[in-house]
């Protein structure tokens, strides 16, 4: 069994068992989800990623995890908080939130949903000054959610990957302070 870390309204956000692979494929792992992250990945690039967030949750107490959709029990994304990962990024010392939403899902806010939660959790949770967000220019639903989130677009910590198609080479992030989170929460009062 998986251990839950955060519960939502409707979402119940996991840590990845070793047997998430297969769903993982069939549900997140599609066109259209992958549109912005590089496409489809071979099975052995989902399952090394699986691994390091169990990694992760070992070592430091945070990772990726599975969104399980309360009403239903079915996977329906991906997301948490990791350090930088990418070995491109100029930040590796941050910490970084991501997501992905299973396109049958989509404009339900779940992605929004998640990520508030996953961003009080980790400024709550975990002593990080900052935590950041990495997309493409060209995948505006994303930086608009990082937008919502309170998160303001910063340009010194682009950088390019030439392993994405020039459609998407340029990576950009976004990032929150804690004392930005603090301001719109009132966590700090």
């Amino acid at each position: 069994m998986t251990a839950t870390v955060i519960t939502t309204e409707r979402l119940i956000l996991r840590q990845i068992g070793v047997d998430d692979l297969d769903p993982h494929m069939t549900l997140l792992n599609t066109p259209a989800v992958m549109e912005f992250l590089g496409g489809v990945q071979p099975r052995a690039v989902i399952a090394a990623k699986h691994q390091a967030s169990r990694a992760s949750f070992a070592a430091h107490g945070f990772g990726f995890m599975l969104m399980v959709e309360r009403a239903s029990g079915e996977i329906v994304g991906h997301c948490g908080l990791r350090h930088v990962a990418h070995s491109l990024a100029p930040n590796p010392q941050d910490h970084e939130i991501g997501w992905l939403v299973r396109e049958d899902r989509w404009r339900m806010g779940y992605a929004y949903e998640a990520m508030r939660a996953v961003v009080d959790w980790g400024f709550g949770t975990f002593d990080v000054p900052q935590i950041v967000a990495i997309t493409t220019p060209a995948n505006r639903g994303s930086w608009l959610l990082m937008e919502k989130l309170g998160m303001v677009r910063r340009p010194d910590l682009d950088f390019t990957d030439p392993a994405m198609p020039p459609e998407h080479n340029r990576e950009i992030q976004y990032a929150i302070t804690r004392a930005q989170w603090e301001q719109a929460t009132g966590a700090g009062a």
